[in-house]
């Protein structure tokens, strides 16, 4: 059985920030279920649930060298769905009130992490033949694993995949700090290894000493190769375009599926889709917006930052309201457009209301009630609020980047193709255009309204494909390339003779051997001359030298 352990800094639903934690937390789920022996391991945050931290069963502890540190790691242990989850215990790194951001100590928080997912292995009874590894937090253990443990005979069958989830975060520290806790070698910290601009890259260590890398969506593993998107890495992406593939990433249909979803107010499919305007009535209660069933509304749960598109959505916000849609907004992040969504929440009451909390439940009733959902991005990776939107039957408006251009077809009046709205610009007027687009089918056209809905519902949208293709990889990595089939080559066609009537394949064979000319006697005394030639000796006895040319008998007399 393939063994196969996932290093990450979070992972659901034991801890989250963002699309990683999804990923994590429901692609090994179906590794499991195409007979992999999926493993995931991933620091032990205060944050956990109660429920969860409960059932967590203590396996062993050890310690690390950190630079002139002795650290202490425990190993806490879980098995939940079919998946064996390892979790990295330290108090004075972990126990804390965040996952990432504000200490100032994060280069010493993931070097200890990368440090004690090597270590580990030689304590938990399971080596991996493939170390999958994800985001800028786990970048140092392919080049550590290259540098300080491939000597060793435990380590020394071991594959690496690193996964990309968003190239803008790289990790990017001091040397000599970095240097101080790792002691990898003063030479790793060139312009072809781990240095970047004066630091220590995280990412970079990952990029340049993982045996595959992978990217979420197959478009941004294209895109991120172009100096626009490829963050200054773009050179080195290149350089190993060939052991790059991009995966799309899917969405845990346990969790998100409007027909059993606990935290709705209502359960809906297609055929039952009047409850879908029950979810809008209550969000619009439960906000205090305007109530109306036939009010559009369009949702967005994100992260507030600029990646995201929101200076797009200020520059036009009295163009969106002005369609008489209602904007629901939940996420947290720069303060401008947490102070933004806050004072069109106070301008626009009854048609703006804004959230500014991490909070799963709501996310999942935001889903249910909307009509259209709103992701504008500069760029996205893969995304995976487009693909729960389409599955709670809430049509996407999205830029055609990323993961939102692999997932997200333009409706087409013509042709009647598509499962949403797009715009290629990342131009704010561009994306208005195609919202006042789309109010307008949602109010104007219920038959149209309603086939698009019945087709994003309707699509598929989980790991099952998706995963199938990390095992390919794996197996790929561990077992060698698969032989493509031999093609046969079609035999040649003989010019068909204009007097001649089509022959039978026996009688036309026949025919071929009559016709073929045999070899005339001038060709087989050429051949025995040439024969002959060759059987000569390379060179002439000593008694009979071989006559030369005139040019080695001159060098021969200097």
């Amino acid at each position: 059985m393939l063994k196969v352990l996932m290093a990450a800094s979070e992972c659901v639903p034991f801890s989250k920030t963002g699309g990683l934690a999804d990923v994590v937390g429901a692609l090994p789920k179906e590794l499991v279920r195409q007979g992999v022996d999926a493993r995931v391991i991933t620091p032990l945050y205060r944050q956990m649930p109660e429920k969860f931290r409960a059932k967590l069963e203590h396996m062993l502890f050890f310690y690390v060298n950190l630079g002139w540190r002795r650290q202490y790691v425990g190993i806490e242990k879980l098995v939940m769905d079919g998946v064996t989850y390892y979790f990295v215990d330290n108090e004075y790194y972990f126990g804390r009130s965040y996952i990432y951001g504000i200490g100032g100590d994060e280069g010493e928080r993931f070097a200890f992490f990368c440090r004690a997912v090597l270590e580990a292995m030689a304590h938990i009874d399971f080596v991996p033949d493939v170390l999958h590894l994800n985001d800028w937090q786990t970048g140092l253990i392919p080049p550590m694993l290259e540098v300080q443990y491939r000597v060793l005979p435990l380590y020394q069958s071991i594959r690496t995949v690193y996964t990309i989830h968003n190239l803008q975060y790289q990790g990017l520290f001091p040397i000599g700090q970095i240097e101080d806790l790792i002691s990898i070698g003063g030479d790793m910290y060139t312009s072809d290894k781990l240095e970047f601009y004066g630091q220590c890259s995280f990412m970079k260590g990952g990029l340049t000493y993982a045996n595959r890398i992978t990217t979420v969506s197959p478009s941004y593993a294209g895109e991120i190769q172009t100096a626009y998107y490829g963050e200054k890495l773009d050179g080195l992406l290149r350089a190993r375009s060939h052991e790059l593939r991009g995966i799309l990433n899917g969405i845990d249909l346990t969790v998100w599926d409007p027909a059993t979803d606990k935290d709705i107010v209502k359960t809906y499919t297609f055929e039952t889709r009047e409850g879908k305007v029950q979810n809008k009535l209550a969000l619009q209660r439960e906000l205090g917006l305007t109530v109306g069933d036939d009010i559009p509304m369009i949702g967005m749960v994100t992260r507030l930052s600029g990646q995201k598109g929101l200076d797009l959505v200020e520059r036009v916000l009295d163009g969106i309201v002005a369609t008489g849609a209602q904007l629901v907004v939940l996420g947290m992040g720069e303060d401008k457009y947490v102070d933004l969504f806050n004072w069109a929440q106070w301008k626009y009451q009854g048609q703006v209301a804004a959230c500014i909390e991490m909070n799963g439940a709501l996310a999942h009733r935001i889903y249910a009630a909307s009509d259209m959902f709103l992701m504008p991005s500069m760029f996205e990776p893969c995304g995976l609020s487009q693909m729960i939107s389409l599955r709670y039957g809430t049509l996407p408006i999205v830029r055609e980047t990323g993961g939102l251009r692999d997932t997200v077809l333009a409706y087409n009046e013509f042709t009647g193709d598509g499962n949403g709205f797009t715009f290629l610009n990342y131009n704010a007027h561009d994306m208005l255009y195609v919202i006042e687009h789309a109010v307008g089918f949602y109010k104007n056209n219920p038959e149209v309204w309603t086939r698009l809905m019945e087709r994003a519902m309707k699509g598929q949208y989980g790991w099952d494909q998706s995963a199938k293709n990390y095992v390919d990889l794996y197996e790929e990595l561990v077992f060698g390339a698969k032989e493509p089939p031999k093609e046969k080559k079609p035999a040649a066609k003989r010019p068909a003779r204009k007097t001649a009537a089509k022959k039978e394949p026996a009688a036309e064979a026949a025919a071929a051997k009559e016709e073929t000319p045999a070899p005339e006697k001038p060709a087989k005394k050429t051949a025995r001359k040439t024969a002959a030639k060759k059987a000569e000796p390379a060179e002439a006895p000593a008694d009979k030298p071989k006559p030369v040319r005139k040019s080695r008998a001159r060098k021969t007399e200097a």
